[in-house]
């Protein structure tokens, strides 16, 4: 089976949700007319990044009754959408978000698991920490999401593949820090290597949409990746500039990668469930 999936590094305006949908329904014009199955925005693609004291009056609802969302539901009656966005429940609680939207639905939606509250980041103050991990399904087959900080921790892209996710879609509104002799700034090349790595320990396909431009003195650097399940390199779009990174991948590849390299058949999940119990009754790491 083939996947025409298209990865969207945008430069969105901060706090104009009706101006950030207006250059995502653009672009889902100009992706459709590449033929693609599948566009993936990056993280807080409807809102901006740097929100502090605005989350609460940029927050939505991801169902047809919300003004915004009910466009976009409409445009996956053509493409299939992963969208960035600040959820409010009905507790009034608000998370960074990512929604799967389907043919008028909405699959699934990830709560962002880890926020990050040190050195430039300062989610923690204003935002609620996700408590779920799930894989889902798709008319292509079982994915999974996560958001920026989420794939910096081992344990959520490993709870994906348990789950069944064969495609892993990664989000990010992720600054750019570190200079080298590389093209690459250097938080680039980390979050390249673990995808990379990622793509290859799990034997699957990973996708990354990362937002570009500057915002409240951070640069974003854009950068879309998407590996295959041997870690190769399928498309990756530019740096520091917006664009549409379209690209097509064959899912049957994940039948001749495993069937080559049967990780996922010997993973031992019961030893890993012990040996977390362990761990976690000894009340320290180590089990001491």
């Amino acid at each position: 089976m083939q996947l025409t999936l298209a990865l969207a590094q945008i430069n969105t305006t901060l706090g104009d949700v009706h101006a950030n949908l207006e250059k995502h329904l653009a672009l889902v014009e100009q992706a459709c007319a590449q033929g693609a199955d599948l566009l993936v925005f990056p993280e807080l693609s409807l809102t901006g990044y740097v929100l502090q004291d605005l989350v609460p009056a940029v927050a939505l609802r991801p169902n047809r009754d919300d003004p915004v969302f009910c466009h976009l539901l409409d445009a996956s009656q053509h493409i299939d959408l992963v969208v960035g966005f600040v959820d409010e429940d009905r507790r009034h609680r608000f998370f960074i978000a990512a929604a799967y939207l389907s043919r008028g639905q909405v699959l699934h939606v990830h709560h962002k698991v880890y926020l990050p509250t040190y050195g430039l980041f300062d989610e923690g103050r204003f935002f609620a920490w996700g408590d779920h991990v799930r894989a889902f399904d798709t008319r292509f087959g079982r994915f999974g999401m996560l958001i920026c900080e989420d794939f910096w921790h081992a344990s959520p892209p490993y709870l994906l593949w348990l789950d069944g996710a064969d495609v892993m879609l990664f989000t990010s509104a992720s600054p750019g820090r570190g200079l080298s002799a590389a093209p690459q700034l250097e938080s680039a090349r980390w979050v390249e290597h673990i995808n990379r790595a990622y793509a290859s320990l799990f034997t699957s396909f990973v996708a990354h949409a990362n937002r570009v431009g500057y915002e409240d003195g951070l640069h974003f650097w854009g950068g879309a990746t998407l590996f295959d399940p041997n870690g190769e390199l399928i498309a990756q779009g530019p740096y520091h500039e917006e664009a549409l990174t379209v690209a097509q991948i064959d899912l049957n590849q994940l039948h001749r990668t495993r069937a080559r390299l049967p990780l996922l058949r010997d993973e031992r999940t019961s030893m890993v469930q012990r040996e977390m119990a362990r761990i976690l009754n000894s009340g320290q790491p180590g089990g001491r």
